[in-house]
Parts: structure tokens; sequence; C-alpha cells
């Protein structure tokens, strides 16, 4: 049985891929920056991920410069 995901599970957003408003899951994640292993743990910045569920398009946003 098919089920039609509710505004609980993600979030409505502008989707550049469709060109409309889609539902996105959204999730924040820590990335390292720096490509050096000495420093690399204390180069991680947040970053906002957000997953178009209809083209499964992914879009980041570091948090730091929002």
């Amino acid at each position: 049985m098919a089920t039609k995901p509710s505004a609980l599970d993600g979030v409505t957003e502008a989707c550049s891929e469709c060109a409309r408003e889609t539902l996105h899951k959204v999730r924040v994640e820590l990335r390292k920056e720096s490509s050096k292993p000495k420093n690399a743990e204390y180069s991680r910045e947040p970053y906002r991920v957000a997953t178009c569920m209809e083209c499964q398009t992914e879009t980041t946003l570091r948090m730091n410069n929002a």
C-alpha cells in the first residue's frame, strides 16, 4: 500500500532542478574543510543539506555564511 509523505517527513522548498516547490529532507552535518590531516579535526563547519524528494538533487549551504 503506497502512502504519501506527510509534512512531518520533510520541508517544502523551491527546487532549482524541478523548477517548483517540492518536499525536501533537510539535515545538518559537520564537514571537514581542511585537506591537511593534522588540522582536519579543527576545521569542521556546519552545513545545511537539503535533498529534493522528487529528483534527489542535493543542495548545501555553509551555515556560518548564512
